[in-house]
């Protein structure tokens, strides 16, 4: 396999923050509060989502239980920062709503207004996430995931949730969740891609709000062990050439090679329609569904032009 010249910079818990940069109120000069990894105010949270950069801003969301040390009903906190090493908090900016509880999603700014959510001079910045409808899923159904959107068009500091939400429904899956969107400049269509039980699906949309299965992958490949969750699709340049591999990332839960989860990696062609496996990681990955291809485990991307930034959650 080419070397792949497009810098990946893997960033520790939610991405770097120091104690200034947080506040310095009295929470953060608890004995054990972590000083390098960004952690919020008070209470629980897990896996960043949403990360966005947007007029000099870097926009971190992220899995928030506003009520408790303890997972419980998922809110998206919500930080921003200049740097990613000194974070601000801002208010909590999704909360959960008769669709179910705020899981895990992505954002994107919609420059060109193809929701309409906004205009051409004021676009919305847009978050998709999935919905988690406990209700659904204590009266003994599957389709209890859903994937809705919000908008702000004032930089992330309120949002309005689409009154025709969700905007995909759940076609009969228990786990379908963690959509990551991105804009897929040859058709000029955005392209979720989705996490499903034991695969990835791949779907499309002209203005983020009404979507079509494109296709599916990953059942044939990768470990099984544990469910896939997180996927994210990153175009990578070939270095000392012009052309671009893709590089779909997803994590397993369980199934890390040391225990608890992990996160897998398959390098392909992606045309807008399908993920297509590199000739060359064939061979390596036949016959090998309890072990794939692993990384560390890591969620959710942000972009700036030539680079991508990862963060993880401990």
């Amino acid at each position: 396999m080419k070397k792949l010249g497009m810098t990946l910079v893997a960033l520790g818990c939610a991405c770097l923050a120091r104690l200034p940069a947080q506040g310095g109120t009295r929470e953060y000069n608890e004995q054990y509060r972590p000083q390098y990894h960004f952690s919020p105010l008070r209470h629980w949270m897990n896996d960043p989502n949403g990360l966005v950069f947007l007029d000099g801003e870097y926009h971190l969301f992220y899995q928030y239980n506003p009520e408790s040390t303890h997972w419980g009903p998922m809110h998206w906190g919500h930080a921003v920062s200049k740097d990613m090493v000194h974070w601000r908090n801002l208010p909590i900016a999704l909360y959960p709503d008769g669709h179910g509880t705020i899981f895990s999603g992505s954002a994107v700014n919609d420059r060109n207004n193809t929701s309409g959510l906004g205009t051409l001079d004021h676009p919305p910045l847009v978050a998709i996430y999935t919905n988690h409808d406990v209700t659904i899923e204590k009266a003994g159904g599957i389709d209890f995931q859903t994937e809705s959107i919000a908008y702000s068009l004032d930089k992330g500091r309120t949002w309005t949730k689409d009154p025709d939400n969700p905007v995909l429904r759940n076609p009969g899956s228990r786990d379908f969740r963690d959509p990551k969107v991105s804009w897929f400049e040859p058709t000029k269509r955005w392209i979720m891609t989705l996490a499903v039980a034991d695969h990835v699906s791949f779907y499309s949309s002209n203005d983020l709000r009404h979507w079509v299965h494109e296709s599916d992958f990953g059942r044939e490949w990768g470990t099984h062990q544990g469910v896939w969750e997180c996927p994210d699709l990153i175009a990578m340049t070939v270095a000392g050439e012009t052309s671009r591999k893709y590089v779909l990332l997803v994590s397993v839960n369980p199934g890390g090679p040391n225990g608890g989860s992990g996160t897998q990696y398959f390098i392909g062609d992606f045309d807008g329609h399908h993920f297509a496996l590199d000739a060359d990681l064939r061979p390596r990955l036949q016959g090998t569904p309890g072990t794939g291809a692993t990384a560390s485990a890591l969620s959710r991307a942000s972009a700036l032009p030539g680079k991508r930034f990862k963060a993880a959650w401990i």
